[in-house]
């Protein structure tokens, strides 16, 4: 018997999400899978939001995306936020569930496909150096660089920075939301020259109004990306 079955012997895989045994190490078992709400079928293009009808092989978009100027182009999310699929990016970003970065890139590397392109360069949305300091890890970056080694693309866990620090999005309504993250985050000085002429996937937790994306695109845009595309962990949609 080989050491790692040996091991699996010992500690036989454990859901992601409750503990519950399962066939396949990172896995969910049966119950939480059917109350992680992953998005499937007609979705936003840009956002990535699940919309009603069926998938006709041409781009649709929400309410909110033919409302708002989006500075990116495509954007997907792989679960809803909320029941069991909160839970869990609750507990990677407040409750050292790392463990949990290995399951929710191989979720994302499933939404992101749509959107792929050539030669994408990825980044994460960047925490301020004292929200870092506090909270010692960003989850976005842990989950860019699973990502970007899963599909074997560049990325760069600090090709952005938090220019200035921000209040929290929490409980803030959209224009407030956007008005918060104006400016705030700006291309790495030492970084500007992995931008140019390429496109760039920006990765984050959680879309809820898309401002911090906007604020994310703006600045690789400005910096001399050709395009940006986004992608989120968990997407807050209004029907949810």
């Amino acid at each position: 018997m080989g050491i790692e079955s040996a091991l699996r012997l010992i500690f036989p895989p454990a859901c992601a999400s409750c503990g519950a045994p399962v066939a396949e190490e990172f896995g969910l078992c049966p119950a939480c899978w059917r109350d992680t709400g992953f998005i499937g079928g007609l979705v936003c293009d840009r956002c990535g939001t699940p919309l009603p009808g069926e998938d006709e092989g041409r781009a649709e978009y929400c309410d909110d995306c033919l409302t708002i100027a989006r500075p990116w182009e495509r954007g997907r999310a792989a679960l809803l936020y909320r029941d069991r699929g909160r839970q869990m990016v609750l507990a990677l970003k407040h409750g050292d569930r790392l463990d949990l970065v290995r399951p929710m890139a191989g979720w994302l590397a499933n939404a992101v496909r749509p959107i792929l392109v050539p030669d994408m360069l990825v980044a994460p949305v960047p925490l301020h150096w004292l929200r870092l300091l506090r909270r010692r890890y960003n989850q976005s970056a842990l989950l860019s660089r699973a990502l970007a080694r899963s599909l074997g693309l560049d990325h760069c866990p600090d090709l952005l920075i938090r220019a200035r620090k921000t209040d929290s999005q929490e409980g803030k309504d959209r224009d407030t939301r956007f008005r918060n993250l104006q400016g705030a985050i700006r291309a790495h000085p030492r970084r500007r020259h992995r931008l140019g002429g390429r496109h760039v996937l920006i990765v984050d937790d959680v879309m809820t109004s898309g401002a911090t994306f906007a604020a994310a695109a703006d600045a690789c845009l400005a910096a001399g990306a050709s395009h940006v595309s986004v992608l989120a962990l968990a997407r807050v949609a209004k029907d949810a």
